[in-house]
């Protein structure tokens, strides 16, 4: 009786906007202590929702009211179940089954901004590392898209502030569809067609005995060599017109591979044409964790670079797989107009720490939008095992990819060469995804500046920040309206097949400030060639750097 007394009492002086005392509203904290979403800056709070307290509460009684006041905010599901629409298919009487890529329609409260998290493939549950997705109104009701790389289990949903509802489920998660148009193009007869293999270190591979790689090549199926030509702005000697020469005799096609780093981008780009006047057949542009952020500078290497070898000239650009985990790379411009006709990302899955089907699905999903022929790069080192190796074979025949390559010939140990020359039976229960990056109202990176460059095309207030702004969603909504599709601001299949329609409009990027001298500036101890910096021993080009000795001089992670 005493506590009902208190919360009425509690109840009443928040409505009219008065302190609670302690005592009271330490009677109506939720049970088990209630703890609250984290405000700006980390801390502990509502966002912004409850006034600063009076000098008279305490901490405490501060944190019981905010408690009290966010309970109400919490997002609610009180039923999920599979919805049928597009190629959606639901079972009858199944209604928690739902394929991935497919729709979900949920019910329940506080709907506003909220994300649904699903477990991910390999995860024990949905707060294991978990994989989420918009929820967003339609016409049909609230409906999410389920990732691509989702496995079956509880779902729960959580809100910008970080309040999350209550596990529900779980959810049976199928394989996604398998559909024609999600088939790449038709081969052609470029250098990356078929199956190729990178070689780092010439003298490390088969002991820089040609006629031996050629053999063994040819065993493997092989057709092209990625041969490493330059790193930053130096020129490899193992990479010439004799060799390129020699290699084509052979009966081998010959690319050069470079690694870059952006502080010298035009120096880069004499590089890269070096191997195109010794004859490459094609050039590949190795951009990773150096040139994140760094969009003058993939600019202006590509404004260089085609300047020296021409508008067509065959040029790849390999870099880390998972375009979402890695926002700030510049996919847009090296991948974009004027940029590299084929896409190499490297689907190094063992790695990733998944299988070869998640790591090919999530590539394929994440890098579709930039509409160049995806050449994927799998992984023949560290051990992986033979069954994936012909998994991955499998993969790209059933994605209908027009050729793909493996890193590395000098890492490639005797059982991966055994798996990459086994004969090639047709794999079974591939699912190739059919469902395009979902960008909403706050999301950010360069899949969001892609989608910004299009829209511009038709409504030139768009910027191309990168930030899914108020902008961009009005903007994307009227688009949506314009071309029949339902205004929901997300950009679903039918919203990116119209948008990718148009021409981007490419924006000029400005040169970055001048780094600052000092100990951790460009050139001190930690600055970019001090010790520990890119050039330092350390660094990416040192000794034990990417491009190093004892480096991997391509991207690991995803």
């Amino acid at each position: 009786m005493r506590t009902r007394t208190l919360i009425n009492t509690t109840l009443l002086m928040l409505a009219l906007g008065l302190a609670v005392p302690a005592c009271a509203a330490a009677a109506t904290s939720p049970s088990g202590g209630g703890a609250t979403a984290p405000g700006p800056g980390g801390s502990t709070g509502t966002g912004g929702t409850t006034p600063p307290a009076s000098s008279s509460q305490s901490a405490s009684t501060t944190q019981a009211q905010a408690n009290w006041r966010y309970q109400g905010t919490h997002p609610t599901i009180q039923r999920a179940r599979c919805f049928a629409v597009g190629k959606t298919q639901c079972a009858k009487k199944q209604q928690l089954k739902v394929q991935a890529t497919g729709e979900l329609v949920i019910n329940g409260h506080n709907f506003a901004r909220v994300r649904v998290y699903f477990p991910r493939a390999g995860a024990v549950s949905a707060r294991v590392d978990p994989l989420s997705s918009p929820l967003r109104p339609t016409r049909h009701g609230w409906v999410v898209t389920v990732p691509l790389d989702a496995a079956s289990g509880k779902i729960y949903l959580q809100n910008p502030r970080g309040a999350r509802s209550h596990p529900y489920g779980p959810i049976t998660v199928l394989p996604a569809p398998i559909t024609v148009d999600a088939v790449q193009p038709a081969p052609g007869n470029s250098a990356f067609d078929g199956e190729g293999m990178w070689i780092w270190y010439l003298s490390a591979s088969d002991g820089d005995n040609l006629a031996a790689i050629a053999a063994q090549a040819k065993q493997a199926g092989i057709s092209t060599l990625f041969i490493k030509s330059g790193d930053g702005t130096n020129f490899w000697s193992q990479f010439s017109p004799t060799l390129v020469q020699a290699l084509h005799a052979l009966g081998l096609r010959v690319c050069g591979w470079q690694y870059v780093y952006g502080a010298d981008p035009a120096g880069e780009a004499a590089v890269g044409a070096q191997a195109v006047a010794d004859g490459a057949d094609c050039l590949v542009i190795d951009a990773e964790t150096e040139y994140a952020g760094n969009y003058y500078g993939a600019q202006t290497y590509l404004n260089a670079l085609r300047a020296a070898i021409g508008p067509s000239y065959p040029l790849g650009f390999t870099s880390f797989p998972y375009v979402n985990y890695h926002e700030s790379e510049p996919y847009s411009v090296f991948l974009g107009p004027n940029g590299a006709q084929f896409n190499l990302p490297q689907i190094y899955w063992k790695d990733i720490g998944t299988s070869p089907d998640a790591a090919y699905t999530q590539t394929y999903l994440e890098n579709r939008i930039y509409g160049r022929p995806i050449v994927p790069v799998g992984q023949s080192f560290g051990g992986a095992p033979a069954a994936d190796i012909t998994r991955f074979r499998q993969l790209v025949a059933a994605y209908g990819a027009l050729g793909f390559s493996w890193w590395s010939w000098q890492a490639a140990s005797p059982s991966e060469w055994a798996a990459l020359e086994a004969p090639l039976t047709p794999g079974t229960n591939i699912a190739i995804p059919t469902a395009w990056p979902a960008l909403v109202e706050g999301s950010t990176g360069d899949q969001v500046v892609w989608l910004q460059e299009h829209l511009a095309a038709a409504y030139p207030t768009t910027p191309t920040s990168g930030t899914f702004d108020v902008t961009t969603q009005a903007n994307l909504e009227a688009f949506q309206t314009a071309h029949g599709i339902p205004p929901s601001g997300v950009t679903d299949a039918a919203t990116w097949t119209a948008l990718l329609a148009l021409n981007p409009v490419v924006p000029t990027y400005p040169p970055p400030p001048p780094p600052p001298s000092g100990s951790t500036g460009s050139s001190g101890s930690t600055g970019s060639s001090g010790s520990t910096g890119a050039s330092g021993s350390t660094g990416s080009s040192g000794s034990s750097g990417s491009s190093g000795s004892s480096g991997s001089s391509g991207g690991i992670g995803p």
